[in-house]
């Protein structure tokens, strides 16, 4: 377990790297978990749901489950339709990860290591990942990523947790009030599949740059909320890959005061509301959990991207190194 000084709490486990739990204070200083969680630590080993989980080798779709590289076609394993999701039938989210503990003068961290060999579910090249969780004096809680490969591959990962800012198993957060920045998104079609387009927010549901709760259009006409169930949506922070950290979203609980600020040095973000979920898994507080019990930001590259060369690239070429950061800043207000 990772614990701060201000009331910030993180505790995980090896397998994909799963936060279990995520406590923090409301507004009047009660701590409570504000992550789903399975009630059984062993459902963790073969879960479909991601909860709390590291995802890749390739976060998000890639579609067909196939990709060319250098002329080369690299057959994955379709795991929703015909979409390979969140790198296969037993992506990195399944792995058990090497895990080491430190301490900083500034953070109470845990690096996270393993190693993925060529051919894994399909990808070329064998990679040597590191995940470093960081969970600051004053609250602050980073994952950083970085990797190396011996062959020319992709790579897309992100964090798989879903939130309730009122607390672990206390209902729906359509009443969470969500804001983000973002111009534009990607539009996917029936399959959730990126189009390739990307299109401005404006005058559609997608549309938080002014905060709103996040269930007031989720009944919207548009095909993208019927296809999804609701929000399943990425958003375009930037168009090239840059190590700048940029606000992602920031969410607020009315009932307890919590917020959620997330930024990150991707170049986008998938926003899901829970859609899936349908009462059969049961969380840590015995609690089933109901669609829309929790949302995920996922910070990532583009789903899609290595067959949209008009996305940016996520392609590491030997003597590379890829690096993510994603922050999670959690507070309060009156």
């Amino acid at each position: 377990m990772l614990s701060s000084p201000v009331g910030v709490e993180i505790d995980f486990i090896a397998t994909g790297g799963a936060l279990i739990e995520v406590r923090t204070p409301d507004r009047t200083g009660h701590s409570a978990n504000v992550v789903l969680g399975h009630a059984v630590l062993a459902a963790y080993r073969d879960q479909s749901a991601f909860l709390g989980v590291v995802c890749g080798r390739y976060a998000n779709r890639i579609a067909g489950a196939a990709f060319a590289l250098d002329g080369v076609r690299h057959e994955l394993h379709a795991t929703d339709g015909t979409s390979c999701v969140h790198g296969g039938r037993r992506g990195w989210d399944k792995a058990r990860w090497q895990v080491r503990m430190r301490r900083t003068d500034d953070a109470d961290c845990a690096v996270l290591t393993h190693q993925s060999p060529d051919g894994d579910e399909g990808f070329p090249g064998a990679i040597t990942a590191r995940m470093t969780y960081s969970l600051y004096r004053d609250g602050r809680f980073e994952i950083a990523y970085h990797a190396t490969t011996t062959r020319p591959t992709v790579l897309n990962l992100t964090n798989h947790s879903y939130f309730n800012l009122a607390g672990e198993g206390c209902g729906a957060i359509n009443d969470h009030l969500l804001h983000i920045p973002s111009t534009h998104f990607t539009p996917s079609d029936a399959q959730l599949v990126p189009t390739g387009e990307i299109a401005q927010v404006a005058g559609t549901p997608f549309d938080f740059r002014h905060e709103r709760p996040i269930g007031e259009r989720l009944n919207a006409e548009h095909p993208m909320l019927r296809a999804g169930r609701g929000y399943d949506v990425n958003y375009v922070l930037k168009t090239t890959n840059s190590a700048e950290l940029r606000p992602a979203a920031r969410v607020r609980d009315p009932q307890s005061g919590r917020t959620l600020d997330i930024l990150t040095t991707e170049p986008g973000f998938q926003f899901y509301g829970g859609n899936m979920l349908d009462g059969t898994i049961q969380g840590k507080s015995g609690t089933r959990y109901a669609q829309y019990a929790g949302f995920c930001i996922e910070p990532h590259h583009f789903p899609d991207t290595p067959n949209r060369p008009e996305f940016p690239s996520a392609r590491l070429d030997p003597g590379q190194v890829f690096t993510s950061r994603s922050l999670y800043v959690f507070g309060v207000f009156d």
